[in-house]
């Protein structure tokens, strides 16, 4: 750290940071936009960012009806991987690995990417041979894999419990290009780069109504800051988008449900990456500040409330004890709820809307952070031609109606399947 940079901090520090410059304008509305992308989170900025940046569309607003990083971005476990299998999911994740490998450049700023690898552990030759499909296909779309044996297992994680007889680790399938990236830095650096390029994010603005044409097409948003008029209107809204497609009258096939996580006080360097117990739904890694992170199941029961219940807290950590006794040591600083919009076969949503001039991010399950910038791409693509990226043709909406389903481990909204 140079001499300079030690004496701003501590300048900064002395007057209770009244001196730090805004890392984005905060806008207020425009009587009208080119697009208006409801949501300021992770898909919603990055959606943003992507239409400025790669279409040249400028006249974007983003809406929040809280602060940015206020909901689901700043509460989820911060992992990246695309350690997928279906051809309609693992192309669009492994687009999502490479944008996250050049994000930092892309965005000039620091969000802590870290592929440290991911590695889900087998318990049986049945989920053995499980595994080695999906490497299978996860080398075919250039992601990498390794399928690895007891000892390969070991020589990595010698601290997990390979004498345990109820769940005997047998392997695990290693990813080496997954690992974590830092959740808040990521809208933050967002929300920036948007922002620089004349994007206008406006917090503190919720949505209450839709502006509709003679014809019946969303032509705005009517929000708690008065009317904006738009010629396009996108919802990346996470685990509200059912209650705000309501407003224009559409039932999404999606269920949101509470998912917890946790994080224990900071401890030294234990961790060598990501760690997927699997026998039971159980993740952990250690943060940059020494906490160890750690999720599981769904909580069970549909919820639009931040919070989750002890059953399923008690759930986690048996799991967690499983695998490596030694978490047990650890003493827990927090937990947090995030609200997921589960859809019926596991996979998400980017499309139209059968209302004209309304559009669709949703229904993320468990892998909407790792998708944050694939999903702008993809929604931003979407948006300024109105064709869908050749990545995320399979994320149709009326899938549901057709049958073309992409059961992706079954992980929709079904609780605790992994």
């Amino acid at each position: 750290m140079t001499r300079y940079s030690i004496f701003s901090l501590a300048r900064h520090a002395l007057s209770r940071h009244r001196r730090w410059e805004p890392t984005w304008r905060d806008a207020t509305p425009q009587d009208g936009y080119d697009v208006v992308i409801i949501g300021g989170g992770g898909h919603g900025l990055a959606t943003a960012f992507y239409l400025a940046s790669v279409h040249g569309i400028r006249r974007v607003a983003v809406v929040e009806k809280g602060w940015i990083g206020g909901g689901n971005a700043g509460r989820n476990t911060t992992i990246i991987r695309s350690n997928y299998m279906l051809n309609g999911n693992e192309a669009f994740y492994e687009w999502s690995m490479k944008l996250w490998e050049g994000l930092e450049q892309a965005l000039n700023y620091n969000v802590m990417v870290s592929q440290r690898g991911v590695l889900n552990l087998y318990h049986s030759d049945a989920q053995r041979d499980a595994f080695a499909r999906r490497g299978n296909a996860m080398i075919l779309h250039g992601a990498g894999a390794e399928l690895l044996d007891r000892e390969g297992v070991r020589r990595r994680a010698p601290f997990l419990d390979f004498e345990q007889e109820r769940f005997p680790i047998q392997g695990g399938l290693y990813h080496p290009r997954g690992g974590t990236a830092r959740h808040d830095a990521v809208v933050w650096g967002y929300a920036r780069a948007a922002s620089a390029l004349g994007v206008d994010i406006i917090q503190n603005c919720e949505v209450n109504a839709f502006l509709r044409d003679a014809s019946g097409a969303v032509v705005g948003i009517e929000t708690s800051r008065g009317a904006i008029r738009a010629g396009k209107v996108a919802m990346a809204v996470a685990g509200n988008s059912s209650r705000l497609a309501a407003l224009a009258d559409l039932r999404l096939p999606i269920e949101s449900h509470v998912l917890q996580a946790f994080v224990t006080e900071g401890l030294k360097p234990v961790l060598p990456g990501v760690i997927n117990f699997g026998a039971g739904h159980f993740y952990i890694s250690q943060s940059d500040k020494g906490g160890l992170v750690f999720g599981g199941g769904l909580d069970g029961y549909n919820s639009y409330a931040q919070r989750g219940n002890l059953p399923a807290v008690e759930d986690v950590c048996e799991s967690g004890m499983a695998i490596m006794p030694m978490i047990g040591r650890a003493r827990l600083l927090r937990a947090w709820g995030g609200i997921m919009d589960m859809s019926m076969d596991g996979s998400p949503i980017i499309d139209h809307t059968p209302v004209p001039g309304l559009y669709l991010n949703a229904g993320w399950c468990y892998g909407g952070f790792k998708g944050t910038p694939a999903a702008g791409w993809c929604l931003a693509h979407l948006l300024a031609t109105d064709t869908a990226h050749e990545v995320a043709r399979a994320y149709r909406l009326d899938r549901f109606a057709t049958g073309h389903l992409i059961d992706e481990k079954g992980n929709g909204a079904q609780p605790n399947l992994q």
